[in-house]
């Protein structure tokens, strides 16, 4: 296989480097000729490979990417970097080889070498947390825009370059990719980018070679007990960000003891942000309308300052999201009452796929796609519905196979409180048995609310079928899980499914939607 996938975004007129250069500068030893010999991009992964790259073969669960030296040859890599155990397989490709002691730790470092970061004018700013990375990073480019500047952003659901998009395939990329991308906006000169930076970008050395220029938080609760063996670590793996290696300032909202602990022990300028009016902070946030189709919100800051505004999304926890961007851009440099100007009385002007997002018209129940599969997602979207829902709400929903089986109890009973009828599905079984992933679902909400409704229907396409046939004029109706993604995950088999086209299908076969 040849060529590079679509979720890749490059330079289209990258600018060479020397490979004795590069390999100067990092002190890797050297095997083979180097002289002459330019690059002009890196890959981690022989398939991506295009001509020019510096070909990167690191240690991997099931072989060495070393070994896929020659694939990477024959898609156009110059050369080769690895550690000693991958030296003799990557020599077998007849290219040099840079040898250092941990490839992946080198990569970003490397990467922004050879992609001149540093040189980068655009504003960087990074969010992580467990829910609403994506939001904040797709309302610091709504609003990005409505200030007249040319943005990008990289996140679980696209990377965008203006108007340009593709598909997200990791929630922070690769570095080798990630920094391709920041040279791409370059190119066309972006000039501010928002970064989804996940636990993960930072344990595996993703956003290496990157220094953010804001860094923001939004809050830590149960997931990815599968990487990590407990919150204490997972949220080790957070405060990485919030270090002067890693970025210059941050914003971190403190409605949480993380939130608060992470003021702390963060070694940078921290402003902070809280919505709870009895939590000692920076900025405060308050909602003063909540409505199926947006939420009102006024910030306040030191020195008197405030913005009333809205976001066209659903919730409290959109509101502080939204806040929660607009901090940033102020500590960025960006005037509060710019800001607000270019707000105007429309409000943020954002869409943020597979987020609460509304799919249903005026007629029927309202029909939501998210995308949040955490319990603190679950409880915040229903808590949400029913604020602005006069009727029952009916929720749609599934866990991921092969990942942290500890929240499975938690997210079934949480939907068992908040919802009137649960409908539970497959979402991504992948190799698990998904029967017994809808079990462990159904156990945590009967044992919550024992009388709920409950149906355990398998196939999501039937599922939801039901949910609507369930619901009413005036009903409400959640689909978690799936949000912006077009496919289901069955053992290592991708199936084309989107529940939001799906969703929109059975609308009209009901009659509600034109």
């Amino acid at each position: 296989m040849t060529g590079t996938p679509p979720t890749a975004l490059r330079p289209q007129h990258p600018s060479p480097r020397s490979l004795h250069g590069l390999a100067e500068t990092f002190g890797f030893d050297v095997r083979g000729d180097i002289d002459g010999v330019e690059v002009t991009g890196a890959a981690i992964s022989s398939r991506t490979v295009q001509g020019g790259d510096l070909y990167v073969g690191v240690p991997g669960r099931n072989a060495h990417g070393a070994d896929f030296s020659a694939e990477a040859a024959a898609n156009g890599a110059v050369a080769v970097l690895t550690d000693a155990a991958g030296a003799d397989a990557a020599a077998a490709a007849d290219l040099p080889v840079l040898v250092t002691a941990d490839p992946r730790a080198a990569l970003g470092e490397v990467a922004a070498w050879i992609h001149r970061t540093a040189e980068n004018p655009a504003t960087f700013f990074a969010v992580t947390g467990t829910n609403g990375k994506t939001s904040v990073v797709y309302l610091l480019y709504g609003i990005l825009r409505q200030l007249g500047v040319v943005a990008g952003l990289t996140s679980t659901a696209e990377r965008r370059i203006g108007d340009e998009a593709v598909t997200s395939s990791l929630t922070t990329p690769e570095a080798s990719e990630l920094h391709a991308l920041l040279a791409r906006m370059r190119e066309v000169d972006v000039r501010a980018v928002g970064i989804e930076v996940s636990a993960q970008a930072l344990t595996r050395h993703r956003v290496d070679g990157i220094v953010f220029d804001v860094a923001g938080f939004t809050n830590l609760t149960h997931d990815h007990m599968d990487d990590y063996e407990s919150m204490e670590q997972y949220y080790e793996a957070k405060r990485e960000l919030f270090q002067p290696e890693r970025a210059r300032r941050a914003v971190i909202t403190v409605d949480s003891e993380w939130g608060r602990r992470l003021v702390g022990e963060s070694r940078i300028p921290v402003t902070t942000l809280a919505t709870d009016a009895a939590v000692e902070a920076d900025w405060h946030v308050t909602v003063t309308e909540e409505a199926p189709t947006h939420t009102g919100f006024e910030l306040t800051g030191p020195g008197g300052r405030s913005l009333a505004t809205s976001v066209p999304l659903l919730g409290h926890f959109m509101a502080a999201n939204a806040a929660l961007a607009i901090v940033m851009l102020v500590e960025s440099g960006y005037d509060l009452d710019q800001i607000a100007h270019a707000l105007g009385d429309g409000g943020i002007d954002a869409y943020i796929p597979g987020r609460a997002e509304r799919i249903s018209g005026d007629r029927g129940p309202v029909v939501y796609i998210d995308y949040g599969h955490t319990p603190d997602a679950f409880l915040q979207t229903l808590d949400a519905i029913r604020r602005t829902t006069n009727g029952r709400i009916v929720m749609v929903f599934g866990a991921d196979g092969d990942r942290d089986t500890t929240k499975r109890a938690d997210m079934g009973a949480i939907a068992a409180r908040g919802a009137d009828v649960v409908v539970i599905t497959d979402f991504h079984p992948r190799w698990e048995d998904p029967a017994a992933i809808r079990a462990a679902l159904v156990a945590g909400a009967l044992a919550a609310v024992p009388d709920r409704e409950l149906h355990e229907i398998a196939d999501p396409r039937a599922a939801f079928r039901a949910a609507l046939a369930l619901a009413a004029e005036g009903d409400a109706i959640l689909y978690a899980g799936p949000g912006h993604e077009d496919y289901q995950e069955v053992a290592g088999v991708k199936i084309p499914y989107s529940a939001r086209d799906d969703a929109r299908l059975a609308l009209r076969e009901a009659g509600w939607l034109a």
